[in-house]
């Protein structure tokens, strides 16, 4: 009998609670996973992203170990011993992929409810960003610096792909409190500029298409919850 197949790399997997976390948010989920890569989102939606993640993982291994019961009900291998063995000690190790599964879905669900709570109560006091506004905070996030030119003392920021951000913008932004700067640092050498938790939630929202709210997709085979505790 081969030996078993190892499991695959890990990479994203659907899960019954992807709906509710696009519907709150208004983008799928690998683009909130770029976002996460990226240091766009604030403290509640990174923390959501990061147990997604968990979930997309352990969602991974059931479908894995699901697959391989598969593969070994299919008439390929000769049903002896060795194969009863086999076969038990997959569905053993599927309850188990399916026990962390369910663990890792409630802790997703435990970072999504407050997002729902918090976007569903009205929202007083925020100001709109405008398209420049947008422009300016996703160049910050992906890393900026504050220069001072040594000779004419113009100040600039600039991103890490080169790009220039007017001064009186950065200004703008601080005075918002979307942006912060290092001070530590002398400006002739470069002060870096990040985002605050305010400024990673008005551009995420900013960037938020209106949606409505998408009907649940149909659950696919192995789809959490679907694999009944084991009776033995």
């Amino acid at each position: 009998m081969p030996p078993e197949p190892a499991p695959a790399a890990a990479r994203r997997a659907v899960s019954p609670l992807d709906h509710r976390i696009e519907a709150v948010t208004g983008h799928d989920v690998d683009t909130l996973w770029a976002f996460r890569d990226r240091g766009v989102l604030d403290e509640p939606h990174a923390r959501l992203v990061d147990r997604h993640r968990e979930l997309a993982g352990a969602q991974t291994s059931v479908m894995f170990y699901l697959k391989l019961l598969n593969r070994l009900s299919s008439g390929e291998f000769l049903v002896d011993t060795a194969w009863f063995e086999r076969v038990d000690r997959a569905v053993d190790q599927m309850e188990e992929a399916a026990d962390e599964r369910d663990v890792a879905a409630r802790k997703v669900l435990a970072a999504l409810e407050p997002i729902e709570a918090a976007t569903a109560a009205p929202v007083r006091g925020k100001g709109t960003l405008t398209t420049d506004d947008q422009a300016a905070l996703l160049a910050i996030a992906g890393g900026a610096k504050l220069y001072e030119h040594l000779l004419t003392g113009r100040l600039s920021v600039s991103d890490a792909s080169g790009t220039r951000i007017p001064y009186a913008e950065l200004q703008r932004l601080e005075e918002a409190g979307l942006v912060v700067r290092d001070t530590g640092h002398p400006v002739h050498a470069g002060q870096p500029v990040a985002l605050t938790d305010a400024g990673r939630a008005a551009l995420f929202a900013a960037r938020r298409p209106p949606t409505t709210q998408a009907p649940k997709p149909p659950a696919r085979p192995g789809a959490w919850p679907s694999t009944p505790a084991r009776r033995r």
